[in-house]
């Protein structure tokens, strides 16, 4: 059975799932068993996922485990920073307002259309010969 105070949950985005785990802690950050500075190389994304602790000023206050697969890098930055923003709701429902304000309760929907056949790519088509 998982601890009363661990609060787990999903975030998508693209064609990445991450799955979340707060603790409270020292703000330490893994994903996929790594240091959050060894997954994520390029500061902005560190930022992406980061964020959501910055808008509710609880910085330092919780332990973030991460199981992310799918996608590329910038699909999981922003997938766990939606399932980081729902889990703070779980661990504080005052959370909410300033969260939803910043936009990170949203489930972005964009996905990468399927490529058609016949065609070179989705929608790009070969170029027209009239002769």
């Amino acid at each position: 059975m998982a601890n009363l105070t661990e609060f787990i949950a999903l975030g998508r985005r693209k064609t990445s799932t991450a799955r979340v785990y707060l603790r409270p802690g020292t703000g330490q950050v893994l994903i996929n068993r790594r240091p959050l500075e060894d997954y994520f190389k390029i500061e902005t994304r560190r930022q992406a996922l980061l964020s959501p602790f910055e808008v509710t000023d609880t910085v330092g206050q919780f332990d973030l485990v991460v199981n992310v697969k799918g996608g590329g890098l910038t699909g999981q930055s922003e997938a766990i920073r939606l399932g980081a923003s729902r889990a703070l709701v779980k661990a504080d429902e005052d959370h909410r307002k300033a969260l939803r304000d910043a936009g990170f309760l949203t489930r972005d929907p964009r996905m990468v259309e399927r490529k058609k056949y016949g065609r070179p790519k989705a929608r790009k088509r070969f170029q027209f010969s009239k002769r």
